[in-house]
């Protein structure tokens, strides 16, 4: 089956592996701004932990929305992991 001429009879445009989102980001750099948020969340929530420990924290509210934010962040970053991993290993396991 030619691909080509399936997408050229449905007027689709061919894809490339190369080819940009329209916002022109790869998808390696939405996954480094993501690993990059996630670390800038961490770093929040340690710099709220270690005003709290000191005394010099305000509100204690704020310390438990940015540490229960962090935690949501690598809940939702491994999860994504173990679904990539999960998908590979489906993709290795196909026969030829």
């Amino acid at each position: 089956m030619n691909v080509t001429a399936v997408t050229q009879s449905v007027g689709a445009a061919p894809v490339t592996a190369t080819q940009k989102t329209q916002d022109d980001t790869s998808f390696t750099d939405k996954i480094s701004n993501a690993v990059k948020s996630l670390d800038e969340s961490h770093q929040i929530a340690d710099g709220f932990a270690g005003a709290a420990a000191t005394g010099d924290l305000e509100s204690l509210t704020s310390y438990v929305v940015a540490a229960t934010e962090a935690q949501l962040a690598t809940q939702v970053t491994v999860s994504v992991r173990n679904k990539a991993i999960s998908a590979f290993n489906q993709i290795m396991g196909m026969n030829i």
